[in-house]
């Protein structure tokens, strides 16, 4: 799920703490936005944002944490609607609707863990790349932009 690969150099103390502060902007914005599913997005941007001149490290990372988040906005952003759709509208619940809600929840579950390791990791200046976004990340990111 997660591999941990080495950088050409070491990074600073400064660029480790950016790093996973990049993956730690998201749980935070868990806590206060929770029934919003775009307020982690939002966080995570603008802390790409601000961040989008450093070192490769942190840009890199910053990186994977926004397409993490992005994937996982349209997990939660369906089953919000949804639900609101079950409580205003004239939608029932029924066994597709539960059986979404159980993954979503697994896959926010998994999200979580995920970048609390990533944090971890990446604060004692481990590369990590998660499955998948680690993939994109590489796509998006170059050591030379």
């Amino acid at each position: 799920m997660i591999q941990e690969l080495a950088f050409a150099y070491k990074p600073s103390e400064h660029e480790a703490e950016r790093a996973s502060n990049s993956y730690l902007m998201s749980l935070v914005a868990l806590v206060a936005g929770l029934p919003l599913p775009i307020i982690n997005l939002i966080a995570t941007f603008f802390f790409f944002i601000a961040n989008r001149k450093g070192t490769y490290y942190v840009r890199w990372h910053c990186t994977q944490a926004l397409v993490s988040q992005a994937a996982l906005l349209c997990m939660n952003s369906c089953g919000f609607w949804w639900t609101i759709s079950i409580i205003f509208g004239d939608e029932h619940v029924s066994n597709r609707y539960f059986a979404y809600m159980i993954t979503a929840f697994c896959f926010n579950l998994l999200e979580f863990v995920t970048t609390i390791y990533s944090a971890v990791q990446t604060r004692k200046g481990k590369h990590v790349e998660q499955w998948f976004f680690g993939n994109l990340t590489n796509l998006i990111c170059r050591p030379n932009d």
